[in-house]
């Protein structure tokens, strides 16, 4: 089942782009935003990435930390990053088991057999972990309501 809001979100541990091992709990302490993407270098996953990257100024001025997450390996996640100056971690959950736990995958992505991601999702936490704010698409080509995410860190 999906996380839904004043759900705890659960801890991991997932590698970042220098293959570091990274902690949910390490983040906590401040309001967190945590968006999965399907895929790193397509094309509404690059949107969602570039705005919060843009956002990232006014969301980190609200004491809140962006963790984004997809199936890609730490070194396409890298190259992500980097070709898009993504200023917060991008982390890889390549087993898929945090994708499911959070808000499943999508099957045969892109049309393609045995192929799957992360759904398109974003989960405010407070700094306490717990869910203020849950958003999960069905369709991998919608992007999240940006407004809808600031006024959820807002409000906590």
């Amino acid at each position: 089942m999906p996380l839904k809001v004043g759900d705890k979100a659960p801890d991991f541990t997932l590698h970042d782009t220098e293959k570091k091992q990274r902690k949910l709990s390490e983040f906590l302490g401040k309001k967190v935003v945590v968006a999965f993407f399907p895929g790193a270098f397509t094309g509404v996953c690059t949107n969602e990435m570039c705005a919060l990257r843009d956002s990232f100024g006014e969301l980190g001025g609200i004491n809140t930390n962006v963790v984004a997450i997809s199936v890609d390996a730490p070194a396409a996640n890298k190259a992500f990053a980097e070709t898009h100056r993504l200023g917060f971690p991008l982390l890889s959950d390549y087993t898929r088991e945090v994708s499911k736990q959070y808000c499943g995958i999508y099957p045969d992505f892109g049309g393609l057999p045995g192929l799957t991601a992360a759904k398109r999702s974003v989960f405010v936490l407070d700094p306490s972990g717990t869910v203020r704010y849950a958003w999960i698409t069905e369709n991998p080509g919608t992007e999240p309501n940006y407004d809808e995410v600031k006024k959820a860190v807002a409000s906590i």
